[in-house]
């Protein structure tokens, strides 16, 4: 069967992306449900049995899932926005069929938000190991805490939809349903997701390192969207601020501000020196707690949207 991920239009087309499964692992959270069940739920999540070389169609395009089950597609057309369903299924299968939302930013859109997930979005830790293993695995879509300020400023940067939203995490694909879920009981803008291949590489590896992948996927993401400038936020536990400087240096005028939450008190020195060499390069760093003062600190005070709108 086909487990089907959010999709993202770029200037050839739309983009659809899936993963052919043996059988789907979900389940609904329960408010009454322990720690232990909700364990045992999410490492289900990562046991899944992949299919490759199974052909996927949709709108008279077909690709091939690859060793990990993953297929993409790329079809012609831009799409009716700002969000396209596209049917999708196995070829020979009609029962198979499934609906992959696409994400098409429409005329009016002014500038796309990406974001990290894990302690940006969510609480979690992901800091410290122990506890974000402990906070990732313990936890339900119930359970988990969506920051609220996270929550505000989404909605004021995505203005109803106007403006696309992409998340990037190093949380595996296993969790893009549960993530799903969970930004949809916080009211968190929908958007397309990155996430990592925890899969063995040809070359041995596991998966894409973590900077490596928050950096392709930036890349992937500035690429589909030539036209607009983009707000990037993350938090200084992860190296975030490492990677959007890069993509500062890689995308010279396209990133208009960044904003980083800080989960642990205080900032390293390599971090620190990271957001300084953001500034630098002419793009508002605002970092501290919380995100209360991110719009203020980038120019863009609500009644500046409004008026402007």
């Amino acid at each position: 069967m086909l487990d089907p991920y959010i999709g993202y239009a770029t200037p050839e087309g739309r983009v659809l992306r899936a993963r052919v499964l043996t059988h789907l692992r979900a389940s609904e959270p329960d408010p009454e449900q322990s720690r232990l069940t909700n364990l045992r739920q999410m490492a289900s999540l990562f046991i899944t049995d992949e299919v490759a070389g199974v052909a996927v169609l949709s709108e008279g395009v077909e690709a091939l899932s690859d060793a990990e089950g993953y297929v993409t597609l790329t079809l012609p057309g831009a799409g009716a926005g700002p969000w396209d369903d596209v049917p999708m299924r196995i070829a020979g299968r009609p029962d198979s069929e499934v609906i992959c939302p696409v994400q098409v930013p429409g005329e009016t859109a002014r500038w796309l938000v990406i974001s990290d997930v894990d302690d940006t979005m969510i609480e979690t830790g992901a800091h410290s190991l122990a506890r974000n293993l402990w906070t990732t695995f313990t936890g339900s879509a119930l359970t988990r805490v969506v920051h609220p300020d996270a929550v505000k400023l989404m909605a004021t940067l995505a203005e109803g939809g106007r403006n696309p939203v992409f998340y990037v995490s190093s949380s595996p694909w296993n969790l893009h349903d549960f993530l799903e879920g969970l930004f949809a009981r916080a009211d968190l803008p929908r958007g397309p997701m990155f996430l990592r291949d925890l899969g063995v590489s040809p070359s041995g590896g596991i998966g894409a390192g973590h900077l490596d992948h928050k950096s392709a996927a930036i890349d992937t993401i500035l690429s589909a969207t030539p036209d607009l400038p983009v707000l990037l936020l993350g938090d200084s536990g992860q190296k975030d601020a490492h990677v959007y400087r890069d993509a500062i240096r890689r995308h010279p005028g396209r990133v208009r501000g960044v904003a980083l939450r800080e989960p642990a008190p205080g900032v390293g020195a390599d971090d620190a020196a990271a957001m300084a060499q953001i500034e630098a390069a002419g793009v508002p760093c605002y970092h501290g707690p919380g995100f209360g003062g991110a719009l203020e600190y980038w120019g863009l005070t609500p009644e500046d949207e409004q008026r402007q709108a």
